[in-house]
């Protein structure tokens, strides 16, 4: 049995920690406003980005002059698998729900035949995927020093990624990230950026967006020249921004419950140093009552 001392430290600990959890809590808590916000704006931008080039697309998918971005290299060997994870830890599940993801894909690839290369941004999926796939990750980034997520920091890596498909480093790119849903539901999403994916629909050259009917000048080919490039980037930018809202959601959950447990660790210890402490106290007196009847 503990001795009164090693309870009384071990409450004190717990304590220290419990104070620890709640403040990351309300950190998380206040950056997560802000987070959520950020990615709620940038999800209407990236979904009518989408629209268009869909649309675009449509007049354009399988013709012999169509941009390599849309119809892709002829081939679907090699696939580079974009993940990305948060730079710190103690959310939860974010990280690991993710990079299992990835990891799913790129084993059912490799069992395909398939080529799988990886291109990871965030210090925790480099960490989780590098004792099973080191000889695989072709590029790593970190973004802890940056404070604010914006497009330029998505800008950076999309060209990295398109001097990759240039020089014919891979064939398919697949981005994976959290998708935000509430502080207790984030979904890892895996999403196809290399070559765009075309939904099924649309009018060629006179696309409809909404119940309007837009004619397009310069031809599509131009437009979409300058757009595909410009798309991976808001679709890089999106998948960062459902991330860090997605991380500091989890964090808060996560923090949340182990504040509460160390409450109810607090509870127990406490429970039995007072236990322990009218043990000793009875012990003491019976052996002074034994002794006081022995004289």
């Amino acid at each position: 049995m503990p001795s009164l001392k090693d309870l009384r430290n071990r409450i004190a600990s717990v304590k220290a920690t419990q104070k620890i959890t709640k403040a990351m809590q309300m950190v998380a808590a206040a950056k997560l406003r802000r987070a959520q916000q950020a990615a709620e704006q940038a999800r209407p931008f990236a979904e009518r980005m989408g629209q268009v080039l869909g649309n675009l697309a449509q007049g354009v998918a399988g013709q012999p002059g169509a941009p390599r971005l849309l119809a892709g290299t002829g081939s679907d060997q090699t696939h580079l698998l974009i993940v990305c994870t948060g730079e710190r830890g103690l959310a939860g599940a974010f990280n690991s729900a993710i990079v299992r993801l990835a990891r799913e894909r790129a084993l059912a690839l490799k069992a395909q035949g398939k080529t799988v290369k990886f291109f990871l941004v965030g210090k925790k999926g480099y960490d989780a995927l590098r004792r099973q796939f080191e000889t695989d990750i072709v590029e790593r980034i970190e973004l802890r020093s940056v404070k604010t997520i914006s497009f330029d920091t998505a800008e950076d890596i999309a060209h990295k990624v398109l001097r990759m498909y240039e020089e014919g480093a891979f064939d398919v790119a697949t981005l994976f990230f959290s998708h935000f849903g509430s502080v207790i539901q984030q979904v890892p999403t895996a999403q196809q950026v290399i070559p765009a994916e075309v939904p099924e629909g649309g009018n060629g050259a006179s696309a409809s967006l909404g119940g309007a009917v837009y004619e397009y000048e310069p031809s599509e080919e131009e437009i979409l020249e300058s757009l595909l490039p410009r798309n991976v980037a808001v679709q890089i930018l999106h998948a960062l921004l459902e991330n860090n809202a997605s991380f500091y959601g989890a964090q808060m959950s996560a923090m949340d419950n182990a504040t509460r447990n160390a409450g109810d660790m607090i509870r127990k210890q406490t429970l039995l140093y007072n236990r322990t402490r009218q043990a000793m106290i009875t012990k003491e007196l019976i052996e002074i009552i034994s002794g006081a009847e022995a004289l």
